[in-house]
């Protein structure tokens, strides 16, 4: 990945009539970067792929790609091509002839064609399935026939819009490896939209984070988790337990919030510093930074909770909480650490973490 934009959204934005999909924006894209776009239904994500791919016209600013406007460019003269959630092959031909179609559209001749569609085939493990109808396949085959199609006129982007959706658990973690090395192998730039936080953190190395048609946040995956710029952000990922309150004290680089649950310290951080007593602040702790405990632990912040229900996701489990104040509160914790614990719902259980855990987000 080079520091070289290769797309530049400046100030774009989409209405449809007087509703607002996009919010202007400015986002620009890096050559050889991995990255996904996320955010619940309605967000704006699939309109911004659409506009760079030229299926929908935006109403204001510009689109760049390679330093060149493309705004008023037709999709097949963009080449930006797409990875789509139905996939879109053609049920009425073989496996070659689907990767060998945007070839043919070109004009390349058939020898040609046959050549490099034959390279894609053995790159995506399909050769065997080369005369075989798409209809035939299952669906990891298929989404391996969709990319070498897309990727056959070796593109500088490649554009995917929820790709993984249709699959079943194991089928997506097998693709999101596939994707993940073909991306580092050929250093194209792929963009990625998912409402999958776990697609996007482990493949992407920026994620864009959408909500109503604006940009929240923008920034590499552990970034983000750690530190979300907005109470949105926070929330939207579900893995951060979020405290509201009023500064009580603000001394150095530390400053204290009282909240329904109690007083609590954190580091001031570049967002507390301008905090004074008396502004309201929202802090933020990730549910894997927390502990339990059957006794009040010694020093830094606590508060005894109410068990709610136990998820086990994986070679984890996340514990939902209620706190004194009604907050809806979480930890993260191994099943070893579980099992010590014997936690069942009502039981009221110590939840502390230490100041530094704590990030104060920015405004409110």
């Amino acid at each position: 990945m080079t520091s070289d934009p290769l797309v530049v959204f400046d100030r774009v934005g989409k209405r449809f009539g007087d509703f607002i999909a996009v919010e202007p924006m400015h986002l620009e894209i890096h050559k050889g970067e991995f990255l996904a776009i996320m955010g619940s239904s309605g967000c704006g994500k699939t309109t911004t792929l659409r506009m760079l791919a030229g299926l929908e016209a935006p109403t204001e600013g510009e689109i760049r790609l390679a330093g060149k406007r493309i705004n008023d460019l037709p999709t097949w003269s963009r080449d930006t091509p797409m990875v789509w959630q139905s996939l879109a092959l053609f049920p009425f031909l073989t496996v070659r002839e689907n990767v060998e179609f945007s070839l043919k559209m070109r004009g390349v001749g058939k020898d040609e064609r046959r050549q490099r569609a034959e390279k894609w085939l053995e790159r995506m493990q399909i050769t065997e399935f080369a005369d075989r109808n798409v209809a035939h396949l299952s669906g990891g085959q298929r989404q391996r026939v969709a990319l070498a199609r897309s990727l056959v006129t070796e593109p500088e982007i490649l554009l995917l819009d929820e790709p993984l959706s249709a699959l079943d658990a194991h089928l997506k973690v097998r693709m999101q490896a596939v994707l993940s090395n073909l991306q580092r192998e050929l250093g194209i730039t792929f963009v990625y939209v998912t409402h999958s936080q776990s697609e996007a953190f482990s493949m992407a190395d920026r994620v864009v984070i959408m909500s109503r048609g604006r940009i929240e946040q923008v920034g590499a995956p552990q970034e983000i988790y750690r530190s979300p710029r907005t109470r949105f952000v926070a929330e939207f990922l579900g893995s951060s337990n979020v405290f509201a309150g009023r500064v009580t004290e603000a001394a150095g680089r530390g400053i204290l919030i009282e909240t329904p649950s109690g007083a609590f310290a954190v580091p001031a951080g570049a967002a507390g510093l301008a905090l004074r007593p008396g502004n309201e602040a929202t802090f933020v702790v990730s549910d894997d930074r927390m502990q339990l405990s059957g006794a009040r632990p010694e020093g830094g912040n606590a508060l005894e909770a109410t068990v709610l229900a136990e998820e086990f996701i994986g070679a984890t489990a996340v514990v939902h909480l209620e706190g004194p104040g009604g907050e809806e509160l979480r930890a993260q914790k191994s099943h070893d650490e579980l099992a010590r614990l014997t936690l069942s719902p009502g039981d009221k259980v110590w939840m502390s973490w230490g100041p530094e855990a704590g990030h104060v987000l920015p405004g409110r």
